[in-house]
């Protein structure tokens, strides 16, 4: 039951990451709200690097950042980083197809060589509070930087504000 509603609610929100991404205009990719954030291309790569883990989280029961080699993208290049995100989406497509009901419980955890940064969880709570929520807190953060570049948010759970006010 669980796994059912994390893939129904897997592929809903592609759809609504690849809205906030495609609406990223590539005029504005090095828009940095302060000196110590990630521009805008560097956050939509990030963005696009969370749909990765998915494969971390469902084919291993420990996953370490150090073994790992993460292709990033380049976060100049908006094209290449859409190119990123779908190819991540299919890989964590293909990962959450090994999930069964009973491997949501296992256990996980995630290292950076002999370091534990977060666990052991069970899988199933690692996808709801870690991998789903990190991208829902990153398109949010990506809203913010799309407004204050002046450019159009696109509706995600119906129309935006601006969308819903008469002319």
């Amino acid at each position: 039951m669980l796994l059912q509603s994390l893939i129904a609610e897997f592929e809903q929100e592609v759809q609504n990451t690849r809205k906030l991404l495609t609406a990223i205009p590539e005029k504005d990719l090095a828009y940095r709200p302060s000196p110590t954030s990630w521009t805008m291309g560097e956050l939509a790569q990030h963005i696009a690097t969370i749909y990765y883990w998915y494969t971390g989280v469902f084919t291993t029961d420990v996953y370490d950042m150090a073994t790992d080699r993460l292709e990033r993208g380049n976060p100049a290049d908006i094209g290449a980083t859409l190119v990123l995100f779908e190819t991540n989406v299919e890989k964590a497509r293909a990962a959450l197809q090994l999930a069964t009901e009973e491997s949501l419980q296992n256990l996980w955890t995630m290292k950076n060589g002999d370091r534990t940064m977060l666990g052991p969880f069970p899988k199933g709570a690692i996808a709801r509070g870690f991998v789903f929520n990190h991208i829902y807190h990153h398109r949010g953060e990506m809203i913010v930087y799309l407004r204050a570049t002046g450019n159009k948010v696109p509706g995600l759970y119906g129309p935006t504000y601006e969308q819903s006010v008469p002319k």
